[in-house]
C-alpha cells in the first residue's frame, strides 16, 4: 500500500462530503440546475475513495481518513455555505413600542417593510417583516440593533420570494455617475409602447 493512500482518500472524501453538503442545500433551495452537477462531481469521487478503502480493508489507516475526511467535509460544505450567503431571509420583528423610527431606517436602506399591529403574550405590539438577500442579514441587523436594542427578532430561510422591494445593486462603484445619468434620461425619453 502507498504511503499517500490515506492522504488520497482523506482528501477525496473531504470533497466529496463537501460538496454534497453544498448540494444538499441547493436541493432544498430548489435550485435544481446546480445540484445535478455538484452530484456527478461528488458521486465520481466517492467512487474513487470507497474503490481504495475496499481494496485495503486490512488498512486501519484507510477508515481513519475515510472518517476524518468526511467530518472535515461535513465543516467545509455548512462554512462554504455560510461564506456564500445564497438566497432570501425573512426577518420578523416584534417591537412592544412604535416601530416608525426602525421601519424610516429600513425604508432608507432600501428594504421593502410591511408592519402589522399585533396581540402579544403581555399586550399589543407591532411586528415587522421583511425579506431580505441573506448577504444583507448582517447590515439588517446592525440597523434593528441601532434602532432598537431590545427588540424580538428571528431570522428564517425563504425557499422563494417574488415582487419584492429589495436595495438595488450598487452599480455607482463600475459605472461613472454622469453615464448612470445618461441613461436615465435616455430611459425617459423613449416612447410609450403601444398594444
Amino acid at each position: 500500500m502507498l504511503p499517500t493512500l490515506p492522504l488520497l482518500v482523506f482528501f477525496a472524501e473531504t470533497c466529496v462530503v463537501t460538496l454534497s453538503t453544498v448540494r444538499t442545500i441547493f436541493v432544498a433551495r430548489g435550485w435544481k440546475s446546480l445540484a445535478p452537477i455538484l452530484g456527478f462531481f461528488e458521486v465520481s469521487i466517492w467512487l474513487f475513495a470507497i474503490a481504495q478503502v475496499m481494496q485495503n480493508l486490512a488498512s486501519p489507516s484507510c477508515y481513519i481518513a475515510f472518517a476524518g475526511g468526511f467530518s472535515l467535509g461535513n465543516f467545509l460544505g455548512v462554512l462554504i455555505e455560510q461564506k456564500l450567503a445564497l438566497g432570501n431571509v425573512v426577518v420578523h420583528i416584534t417591537l412592544r413600542e412604535s416601530a416608525s423610527g426602525l421601519i424610516d431606517s429600513l425604508k432608507q436602506a432600501g428594504y421593502g417593510v410591511t408592519a402589522l399591529e399585533a396581540q402579544g403574550a403581555t399586550g399589543p405590539v407591532q411586528v415587522i417583516f421583511s425579506v431580505i438577500k441573506r448577504k444583507e442579514l448582517t447590515k439588517v441587523v446592525a440597523i434593528i440593533k441601532a434602532c432598537e436594542p431590545k427588540a424580538f427578532y428571528s431570522v428564517n430561510d425563504l425557499k422563494i420570494a417574488a415582487e419584492g422591494i429589495f436595495p438595488r445593486r450598487r452599480l455607482r462603484a463600475l459605472v461613472p455617475i454622469p453615464v448612470l445619468e445618461l441613461g436615465q434620461v435616455a430611459m425617459q425619453s423613449l416612447p410609450a409602447r403601444s398594444s
